[in-house]
């Protein structure tokens, strides 16, 4: 029943009011941006949804405005992140944008993050099987290590998630998160079982 209707429920409702609280800060980052980095404020990319489905995703600039290897993990300190955009990163406000996909319905709170078109032919059994939830804000990868974490590591959370996806787990993973963006992910890596 969560997974069918409540979780769907729970989303609109936190998103809704998350949205609210943070908007002053939407604002403020907005100005940042456009004051001290002189680029446009936001940045969208495709996603892989739920089943596969394309959607937009948005999320702070963070970086320079141009092309780039899209496939190239970037990790704290790359010189294509702009001043602002490491703070952003590091505190993950970069990606409160999101809320917005969480309230299309695109994104849900929790669940998988939301990976890029071309990794679809990378997947394994794993990374196959997260697409059968709704993308996150949020997951099980993210509070476990994220970066610091190979694909397959990831997926391998990805699906746990999927095979075990309840209310209680939701709010796990919620809760944790707030303490990855408090003390960084650096201090939660936990590799997955074999």
């Amino acid at each position: 029943m969560y997974k069918v209707i409540f979780k769907r429920i729970f989303d609109l409702v936190v998103s809704l009011i998350f949205f609210l609280l943070i908007s002053p800060l939407l604002v403020l980052v907005i100005l940042l941006i456009l004051l001290f980095e002189k680029e446009t404020p936001f940045f969208f990319q495709y996603r892989l949804g739920k089943h596969g489905k394309k959607f937009k995703l948005y999320k702070f600039r963070t970086m320079l405005n141009k092309k780039r290897d899209v496939t190239r993990e970037i990790l704290s300190g790359d010189s294509e992140v702009t001043t602002i955009g490491s703070y952003l990163r590091r505190y993950k406000i970069d990606e409160l944008p999101q809320i917005i996909n969480v309230i299309k319905g695109d994104m849900s709170i929790v669940g998988p993050r939301p990976c890029m078109v071309n990794q679809l032919v990378d997947f394994n059994e794993d990374g196959k099987q997260r697409l059968k939830v709704k993308p996150g804000l949020t997951g099980l990868a993210q509070i476990n290590g994220n970066i610091y974490l190979s694909w397959e590591e990831r997926w391998k959370y990805d699906r746990e998630y999927v095979e075990n996806l309840s209310f209680l787990l939701d709010l796990k993973i919620f809760f944790k998160t707030i303490l990855i963006v408090v003390y960084g992910e650096d201090k939660f890596i936990n590799k997955p079982n074999v």
